[in-house]
Parts: structure tokens; C-alpha cells; sequence
């Protein structure tokens, strides 16, 4: 597996993940008018050559917002959303951003204990924030501030 940042050609195979993993997927356009945006990051993770899992985000001020990760259901538990993670963290880091922010599903309990063990913490709860179904959203965020010794 090799994660690196995402290409236009990767969009009509993250449109189609997309539409594995989420109940309302975004769309090639919805991809590209989000990647195409100024400080928008997008990595994407390929086993041989064909991508099977993607994390986007933009920047918000001093901060990161993820606005998608997904893994390919067939990809699962053999640590490529952690990788991709890791990858934009890093990214966050060099930039001098000081904390990345996002929501998941408040039954998503895989995802929020890889969040956890990265280091991100539970910030508050948005109600029925989700639709298809209607579910509360975590917040979380990871603060990348170094401390000062």
C-alpha cells in the first residue's frame, strides 16, 4: 500500500468509495470542487495502483478540517485510514496549523477509537447532525501545538 496526494484521476474511483461507505456520497463534482479549493489537502491510499481509501480537508483560520475519510470495506483493519491520518497530520504540522478538526458518527465506534488512539478527544456532541440515518455527530479535534519545554 502507498499513500500520496490525491490526483484528479483518483476522483471517479474516491466517487465510487464514496458511495460504498456513506449514505449520502459525494459526487466527482462535490470531490473536485472540494480538492480544487485553496488549502484543500487530499490524500489517497492505493493498493497496486488502484485507490482504496482517501482523507480530505481544507483549512479553517489555524486550523484543519477533515471532511471525509473513507476505506474501501474490502481494505478495512489493516491500518490505511491511520496511515492516511498520519500523512495529514504531518501535512497539518509543516503548514504550522494548530489543531484538526472533525465529526463522526456517534455509532461509529471503529472510527472514533482510531481517532482516539491518535490522539483526538471528544469535544461536545452535534444532535441529529447526520441524516440517513438521523444520528448525533461527535466532535473531535487533535491539538498539534508544541509545548514549550
Amino acid at each position: 500500500m502507498t499513500v500520496g496526494r490525491t490526483v484528479p484521476e483518483d476522483l471517479p474511483f474516491l466517487a465510487e468509495l464514496e458511495k460504498d461507505c456513506f449514505s449520502r456520497p459525494w459526487s466527482v463534482t462535490a470531490l473536485a470542487g472540494t480538492m480544487g479549493g485553496d488549502g484543500a489537502v487530499f490524500f489517497t491510499a492505493k493498493e497496486d495502483g488502484l485507490p482504496v481509501g482517501y482523507v480530505g480537508s481544507f483549512p479553517a483560520g489555524n486550523e484543519r478540517e477533515i471532511t471525509n475519510i473513507a476505506v474501501s470495506p474490502a481494505y478495512r483493519r489493516r491500518g490505511i485510514a491511520k496511515a492516511l491520518l498520519s500523512e495529514l497530520i504531518g501535512e497539518a504540522r509543516e503548514r504550522g496549523e494548530e489543531k484538526i478538526l472533525l465529526e463522526v458518527r456517534a455509532s461509529n465506534l471503529p472510527a472514533r477509537t482510531l481517532y482516539g488512539s491518535l490522539g483526538f478527544v471528544c469535544d461536545g456532541v452535534r444532535r441529529r447532525y447526520y441524516r440517513d440515518p438521523v444520528e448525533d455527530a461527535v466532535l473531535m479535534s487533535l491539538s498539534l501545538k508544541q509545548t514549550e519545554e
